[in-house]
């Protein structure tokens, strides 16, 4: 079975949509029959997106430190949630247990795990698929300052290939079916 490891939110946001997006976007997973990998938080989207494939019949494993545990508390309902000690340790276990990633709405955290996971990929560390689901342009800004970083000569046009784009659940699903059919 294919895991897709996703980045998204320990907070709902501002627009109720993203919720909708997260938890379609579980449920898209588990209905390709592939597995969902995320943080294992019961709270934001992270929650929304593993709520949508639990309730898929998908197989889900949240990977969650001890001290978020006690902040975002784990969500009891996946079929494996692993409590581990460290943020490093959590992403170390994310990144090796997935076979594609897919980006959400969210913060700091999901900013982090983006820029780590797209400069791997730069770095030829891996050759696994990266989506940034730029829900209701969530995502424009980012995608700007990238293109700023190219004008100011500090990355490639190419480094843009390093991950693609999608706009809506029919996007990802496309992406989906390709990596389900890899």
């Amino acid at each position: 079975m294919k895991n897709i490891c996703v980045f998204a939110g320990a907070a709902h946001g501002n627009n109720p949509e993203f919720g909708d997006i997260a938890y379609g976007l579980g449920k898209l997973i588990a209905d390709y029959g592939m597995g969902l990998v995320y943080g294992g938080g019961r709270s934001g989207l992270m929650g929304r997106v593993a709520d949508g494939a639990v309730e898929s019949g998908g197989y889900v494993t949240g990977i969650i430190p001890k001290f978020l545990d006690k902040i975002e508390i784990g969500h009891a309902g996946v079929t494996k949630l692993h409590v581990i000690d460290t943020m490093h340790q959590r992403k170390e276990m994310m990144y090796a247990e997935s076979d594609a990633f897919i980006v959400l709405p969210g913060g700091l955290g999901t900013l982090d795990e983006t820029m780590e996971i797209t400069t791997w990929r730069q770095l030829d560390l891996h050759k696994k698929p990266v989506i940034i689901l730029n829900a209701q342009g969530y995502w424009d800004h980012l995608l700007a300052m990238l293109q700023n970083v190219i004008a100011e000569g500090f990355m490639h046009d190419d480094h843009l290939n390093h991950f693609d784009t999608a706009t809506s659940l029919d996007d990802m699903s496309d992406y989906l079916k390709k990596i389900a059919n890899a």
